[in-house]
């Protein structure tokens, strides 16, 4: 397999804001849901943890943002169909001493390489927060005498009102009011660590998908008439 159609993950270096609406009464008959990667995205100690490493690495970002961009240009050169994406047919056609796979397979390289300590410290903030995101859940039960609660994989349909994340999140908040984001010399996340942080990524590509939609609907009217 040619590598270079693995897109690599890349973060954020600007975090958006999580806004979730949690109905007054968030529980049903004692049953309750909560999202545990909504609930450690929007915990003020990772959106500003997440923040000072952009301050940090703010060369790395530039860096690797501009590879992406060189990768980019180099990928459209392969799609000689002009559909957006490098085909089954397209790749049948190349081998790995083609001269743009070469080049593209060393952006990568380099791509990684810049991207390696920015996700390292974003894994390690995800860490401390996600070591307490058990205490808070049993605090919110605790405080809401809650008697069943589920995981989101666990329900088929649920109404808002039982949706407990937000006040997981103000949990979590008391409890990690800030995190440390240098990690230790050699440490390295697990993998439930591994799971919860691109879990989180999700969560942030969802919001910014979301916040480009919102964009774009709220551009469209301004531009009909033109």
């Amino acid at each position: 397999m040619i590598k270079y159609f693995i897109k690599p993950a890349l973060a954020a270096a600007i975090i958006p804001a999580l806004a979730i609406a949690v109905p007054a009464a968030a529980q049903v008959n004692g049953m309750a849901v909560t999202e545990p990667a909504v609930a450690v995205a929007s915990s003020q100690a990772l959106q500003t943890g997440f923040q000072q490493i952009a301050t940090t690495y703010a060369a790395q970002i530039t860096q690797r943002d501009q590879l992406s961009a060189q990768r980019n240009q180099l990928l459209q050169t392969l799609d000689t169909n002009n559909d957006g994406q490098v085909d089954e047919a397209e790749q049948a056609v190349l081998t790995p001493d083609n001269p743009t796979v070469v080049q593209i397979n060393t952006l990568d390289d380099q791509i990684n390489a810049a991207q390696a300590p920015i996700q390292l410290a974003q894994a390690y903030v995800v860490s401390q927060v996600g070591q307490q995101y058990g205490a808070a859940v049993q605090q919110v039960i605790t405080d809401r005498s809650i008697q069943v609660m589920l995981s989101p994989e666990a329900v088929v349909f649920a109404t808002d009102g039982m949706d407990v994340t937000q006040f997981v999140v103000t949990a979590l908040n008391a409890r990690v009011p800030s995190v440390t984001v240098t990690p230790p010399a050699g440490w390295q996340p697990n993998q439930a660590i591994v799971n919860l942080y691109q879990q989180v990524q999700q969560v942030f590509a969802i919001a910014r998908q979301q916040q480009a939609a919102g964009a774009n609907g709220a551009a469209a009217p301004a531009t009909e008439g033109r």
